[in-house]
């Protein structure tokens, strides 16, 4: 809701007349790990119904829970500026992921986050986590079973809800790469609303940024291109710098976070597509396939 708020402010900022129409999710009702409530699309297919019903006009996505397929009729209409893509620790007591104790519990639903922090503190103790920001911050510091010495969330849900400033450490790339599509929006309509002479393409076009978009296409492509879901052990960040070229990042870690498969790419943002392809390939020949089914087997010793 926080999100389409952000959206329908701006539309109603133009002079449009806007409602929000709250709609529930099969990943909003589910408390267990995404993989088993159903993994890629888990928090869009009711969305997509609504605007294939035609109950509604325009949904707003989190960019990173799209799937990379394109849904038949419908189509992104506009990605607004990104905010910050980075993940954050929320820890007690201030603490950061160096200085947390050996052994320290950190929860986290999404295996990316799992692997990547167990490759830079192979000793703690990730534990699965669900629920919103609330409950999830509200585990922290707790005495008891379910208490934890630490989360990982994004660091733009916090910021959209106003409560940034409880992260004691946002993670930069160089430590934790963030998924694909972290930290953007994706609106999404039908696409014959938005195709030339579309009744809702002059009204959505102010809102999409295009190095943001540029940005988010490469990264997704990268994810397409390497056959993996939202929930994979995959991270990627693309920046857009003021001469329009496009430098892409990215890694495939083992679950375990043993082993990671690093590349990036660089090329003309219109070429975001093609960047994200390309990259993909190269991770691909270097063995990233067979990463992405690494177990929690390895021995961790001596092998990071």
């Amino acid at each position: 809701m926080a999100q389409a708020t952000l959206v329908a402010d701006a539309l109603r900022a133009g002079g449009s007349t806007v409602e929000l129409v709250g709609v529930t999710t099969e990943g909003d009702r589910s408390t267990g790990p995404l993989t088993e409530a159903g993994g890629t699309g888990v928090f869009v297919t009711q969305l997509r119904a609504r605007l294939l019903d035609e109950s509604v006009d325009i949904v707003v996505h989190s960019l990173k829970d799209l799937p990379t397929q394109p849904a038949a009729d419908l189509g992104v209409a506009a990605v607004p500026p990104r905010a910050d893509a980075r993940d954050a620790l929320v820890a007690r007591d201030g603490l950061t992921l160096s200085t947390l104790p050996p052994r320290a519990s950190v929860g986290t639903g999404s295996p990316r986050r799992a692997a990547q922090l167990l490759g830079v503190r192979p000793d703690l103790d990730v534990q699965p986590l669900r629920g919103n920001v609330d409950t999830r911050i509200g585990r922290v510091g707790r005495v008891g079973a379910d208490g934890l010495d630490a989360i990982v969330v994004a660091a733009a849900g916090l910021a959209r809800l106003g409560r940034l400033n409880e992260a004691t450490q946002l993670l930069d790339p160089d430590v934790m790469l963030p998924a694909p599509g972290q930290g953007a929006l994706a609106i999404e309509c039908r696409a014959a609303d938005v195709e030339p002479g579309g009744r809702l393409r002059e009204l959505l076009a102010p809102l999409d940024d295009l190095s943001s978009h540029a940005a988010v296409v490469a990264e997704r492509a990268l994810l397409a291109g390497l056959e993996a879901g939202c929930t994979a052990p995959v991270g990627a960040f693309a920046e857009v710098d003021a001469a329009l070229n496009l430098h892409l990042i990215a890694a495939v870690v083992s679950v375990d976070g043993v082993t990671a498969i690093r590349g990036a790419a660089r090329g003309a943002a219109t070429d975001a597509e093609g960047i994200g392809r390309r990259l993909a390939v190269d991770l691909l020949a270097r063995g990233a396939g067979s990463l992405m089914g690494i177990t929690n087997a390895h021995d961790r010793t001596g092998r990071r």
